[in-house]
């Protein structure tokens, strides 16, 4: 048996909940995970789950080797880390998460010149709207916008952006324009479901959060298409602050019900706590913050 193999799928296992989750996220067969387990609570002479209808639940002593077992890989990854040069120099691949608009934007043309400076790194950049994991996924760095949940990660403060109502001046001239969100029940509305949900926009009247009911016409799947759409004139939408001055050649996007928005959302580079910080993420902290600063100057 490997030992660190069957740890590191022991871990896996946990984390994604059961052993066929487990083995797609490995891309191993299902018996080889259900194996790795077996060997492992054999040579422990100790059950790490109950097993009860399809569903794992650690075991006491099961909950204290999962600790143990995450000291463990920890110090084994630093230690190949610090072997293969990483944190001596700025070498190895970097992956970077983002949301979709504010990668192509704001972030890419930084990663460009971050490349030309440090020609011995590779960036692996994860464009999505979607919140991933930087543990599970292995991703060095992530831009998030919005409140942060409490966690073991460390937040760098970029600045803040706002969600931003707005609509084509084409589609505001045949339709008008609203002047309060209630008006919003007249129009042909886009929204999409990571800022509000499609039967209603949330907006701030007299210092209150409100929910304003809306015709949503169009739903999408990532604030860039929600954008794209209005600019097309399909309607009013929500999109980021940011994005208003994307391309200006793809056509202009009034914003509208300014006095009616939210506070600012701040915007943060989050990073994993680790002992050894590897030098090509001190590099890119150094390199993309103050530039991200600039863009989300508050």
């Amino acid at each position: 048996m490997d030992r660190l193999e069957a740890m590191s799928t022991f871990l896996t296992v946990v984390e994604q909940g059961s052993l066929s989750a487990a083995a797609r996220r490995l891309k191993t067969p299902l018996t080889t995970v259900s194996r790795n387990v077996s060997e492992l609570e054999s040579h422990l002479r100790t059950k790490l789950f109950n097993r009860s209808n399809r569903q794992l639940v650690l075991t006491e002593t099961g909950a204290s080797y999962l600790a143990a077992c995450k000291r463990i890989l920890t110090d084994v990854s630093e230690a190949e880390r610090t072997a293969s040069g990483e944190y001596t120099a700025p070498t190895g691949e970097l992956s970077v998460t983002t949301p979709l608009g504010l990668g192509r934007i704001i972030l890419m043309p930084i990663i460009v010149d971050f490349l030309k400076t440090y020609p011995d790194i590779k960036v692996r950049m994860i464009p999505t709207d979607q919140k991933l994991s930087l543990a599970q996924e292995q991703i060095d760095i992530a831009v998030r916008i919005g409140e942060l949940p409490d966690s073991s990660l460390i937040a760098l403060r970029l600045g803040s952006t706002r969600r931003v109502v707005c609509a084509s001046p084409t589609y505001l001239a045949a339709r008008g324009t609203p002047r309060t969100p209630d008006d919003l029940v007249e129009h042909d509305c886009i929204s999409y479901a990571g800022f509000s949900p499609p039967d209603s926009w949330t907006f701030v009247r007299d210092k209150a959060t409100i929910a304003v009911p809306v015709r949503t016409r169009l739903i999408v799947g990532s604030a860039e298409a929600a954008c794209a759409a209005a600019r097309a004139g399909a309607g009013i939408s929500i999109v980021f602050a940011y994005q208003l001055h994307d391309a200006p050649g793809k056509g202009a996007l009034t914003t509208v019900l300014n006095a009616f928005q939210p506070p600012a959302m701040p915007v943060n580079l989050v990073y994993a706590a680790n002992r050894f910080l590897p030098i090509k993420v001190r590099a890119f902290l150094d390199f993309a913050a103050p530039r991200l600063k600039r863009a989300f100057a508050e």
